[in-house]
């Protein structure tokens, strides 16, 4: 059955370029498009899509507060296509909180170079979208979170955290409730070039914990989480005793980079049995071998489970190829993951 798609956005070209892009394999059919938020709302109505596609910047209200509304009356699964700026990403980055499932970087002016894979990504976001458990309202999801007392680990232990769509928000939960006594934690996210700066600063501001992307050979220190640069592989590596990050722009791996398989599968050989990992929402299979390797290595392993998780699709294959000890809601990672690090403690 054909996803059906509205796009909103008021450039009649960007119309134009969506339209062709989406319905080029057949699977996805574009019922209408909406020149700006007012006239969504009508064609919302009267077409009823699967997924809607909204720019930001629109005449009569800006594509966030339309949004807003939108996630709060008649909530749908969204993509954003954001503008590759600085103002674009935290923008965008707002949008994710809000309750849109995932973005891409709209195509440059002249369209030349890059459309191919443009087009390629936005049907496969759109695709994850369309199976997506959207929820209506997003004010539980933005509560006040309540941060955990201590994350007491022994020394050399590590966390990493890997996700994909639906990620944004549920790393978000996890680490705004950490405690600045954890140990070092690594994450990977889905994010192109351009994004994870911004997403790393915005961690930051949500954390007792500090929050920075990652650079190569920069030391992991306790209380602070290390963000994967967006088209940058991130490894952890063990050097004159101490665990540092390292990156890299080797090939692609389980389609992705940076890649949840080739972070997790580092942090087996360089930490085993004293790390501690999750695998949370996101569409794919990036992840399960890397997070198998972690718990062969003696690793504590947790996985989203299906009823909190937007997409579950990398936590599903992670649990059917037994790469998790269990699975729990996101609002509980957090705490299974600072349980398993109090009780590598108390053993050791």
């Amino acid at each position: 059955m054909s996803i059906k798609v509205l796009i909103v956005d008021d450039s009649a070209v960007i119309r134009e370029v969506l339209t062709r892009t989406l319905g080029r394999d057949g699977d996805i059919t574009v019922v209408g498009a909406a020149v700006d938020p007012i006239d969504a709302r009508d064609k919302i109505k009267t077409l009823a899509p699967d997924v809607v596609t909204l720019d930001i910047e629109m005449p009569n209200m800006n594509g966030l507060a339309f949004l807003d509304k939108l996630m709060r009356l008649h909530p749908l699964p969204v993509v954003m296509v954001s503008t590759l700026t600085t103002k674009g990403a935290s923008e965008t980055l707002l949008a994710l909180e809000l309750g849109a499932v995932d973005f891409v970087a709209k195509p440059s002016h002249d369209l030349a170079g890059g459309l191919e894979a443009f087009g390629a990504n936005l049907r496969e976001k759109v695709r994850a979208a369309a199976h997506s458990h959207v929820r209506g309202g997003h004010a539980p999801r933005l509560a006040a979170p309540v941060r955990l007392a201590t994350a007491a680990a022994p020394r050399g232990a590590l966390m990493a955290i890997g996700a994909s769509t639906g990620g944004v928000e549920a790393i978000r939960m996890v680490l705004s409730t950490m405690p600045v006594d954890c140990p070092p934690i690594v994450i990977a996210q889905h994010m192109p070039a351009g994004f994870t700066t911004r997403f790393a600063a915005r961690l930051d501001e949500l954390s007792e914990i500090t929050v920075v992307e990652a650079e190569d050979r920069l030391p992991l220190e306790p209380g602070h989480a290390y963000v994967a640069r967006g088209d940058w592989h991130l490894r952890v590596e063990r050097s004159s005793g101490q665990l540092k990050c390292r990156l890299s722009q080797d090939e692609l791996t389980s389609g992705h980079r940076p890649s949840v398989d080739v972070m997790f599968e580092s942090v087996a050989n360089a930490v085993g049995p004293l790390a501690v990992g999750a695998i949370m929402t996101g569409m794919g299979r990036d992840g399960a071998r890397g997070l198998k390797k972690m718990r062969d290595a003696g690793a504590y392993t947790v996985g989203q489970s299906q009823s909190s998780a937007l997409v579950y699709g990398m936590p599903r294959v992670a649990f059917e190829e037994g790469a998790v000890v269990e699975q729990a809601p996101v609002e509980m990672i957090a705490g299974k993951l600072v349980a398993a690090l109090v009780r590598m403690k108390s053993a050791a």
